[in-house]
């Protein structure tokens, strides 16, 4: 399958550059509404850019979408002083926006990349237009966070193989859906001395060893839940009706978190976009439709 064309930039943010892909075409006067609005997407844990392209794809028709790595995570560059706060996350994400003379832009966050982009829609609501969580909560599911922490914890330094980086991901590589998943990991590979090595920063790892062993939560340094209630932009909050991260039972909560949140479910597990791109899409446009129906009428 081949990937869709797209642009890529990088950013100097803080002590790291910011790698993005850029896809779509601003919108023209005669083919789509002048107020169309640039979406900017913030991947999970054990994703990046890359796994959103045919998504962005998607969205990018009449307007232009980015998909940035976080700091630690694909092309991105790896914090010398392991400065991965979540301040700092939306600080880089505000810096893609400025790099590409984005004003006002939609933000997407998956799982991870929902602090990053809640907070940024929270201290900078002048640039967000709108938010989109997909599948976070503040309080992640207990068998998902075993699954994660279980996972995370385990990455080796290197891998001697592409195989075996996609058998630790728990992937086939010697079956049909491994076979078409090859070239997404080979995108996030890179070749070091004795095989190869998965583009997050070690860091990441050994925190959640560190976790592991001691039973410590990862602090934050900040109150999530204060930040969801602090946003003052429309939010939809798509949760993965199979996910394991996003618990049912925690619907209510979300919604009472901001009277602007909305929650809708997708049929997917965590990776919503990538199990189920048409259902994920059905529930994302029409939310950015509607909010760029109410620029027009405030215009």
């Amino acid at each position: 399958m081949s990937v869709p064309a797209h642009q890529t930039g990088r950013v100097r943010s803080g002590d790291v550059d910011i790698f993005y892909r850029l896809i779509g075409r601003p919108a023209a006067a005669s083919t789509a509404p002048s107020s169309a609005t640039p979406v900017l997407i913030a991947h999970g844990l054990s994703y990046f850019s890359y796994d959103w392209i045919d998504a962005a794809a998607a969205l990018g028709a009449g307007r232009q979408v980015a998909a940035a790595d976080t700091r630690g995570f694909g092309d991105s560059g790896w914090s010398s002083s392991a400065d991965y706060a979540v301040p700092t996350l939306a600080q880089d994400i505000v810096a893609v926006l400025d790099a590409l003379g984005w004003q006002r832009v939609v933000l997407i966050g998956h799982s991870m990349g929902g602090r990053a982009t809640s907070y940024c829609a929270a201290e900078h609501p002048r640039r967000v237009q709108g938010l989109v969580l997909v599948d976070y909560t503040p309080d992640n599911a207990p068998a998902g966070s075993k699954r994660v922490s279980e996972r995370v914890a385990a990455q080796p330094d290197v891998f001697d193989s592409v195989e075996a980086a996609m058998r630790y991901a728990g992937v086939d590589p010697t079956s049909a859906a491994g076979a078409a998943k090859r070239a997404r990991f080979e995108a996030y590979l890179r070749p070091v001395a004795g095989g190869f090595q998965l583009k997050r920063d070690l860091h990441f790892r050994n925190q959640f060893k560190r976790a592991l062993e001691t039973g410590e939560r990862q602090k934050l340094g900040v109150d999530m839940w204060q930040v969801i209630g602090k946003i003052a932009c429309p939010i939809l909050n798509i949760r993965g009706a199979r996910s394991d991260m996003y618990a049912a039972e925690t619907v209510a909560r979300m919604r009472g978190a901001n009277p602007r949140l909305s929650v809708t479910e997708v049929d997917a597990g965590h990776d919503v976009a990538g199990e189920n791109l048409a259902g994920f899409l059905a529930a994302v446009r029409p939310f950015i439709e509607s909010l760029e129906a109410r620029n027009e009428q405030a215009a």
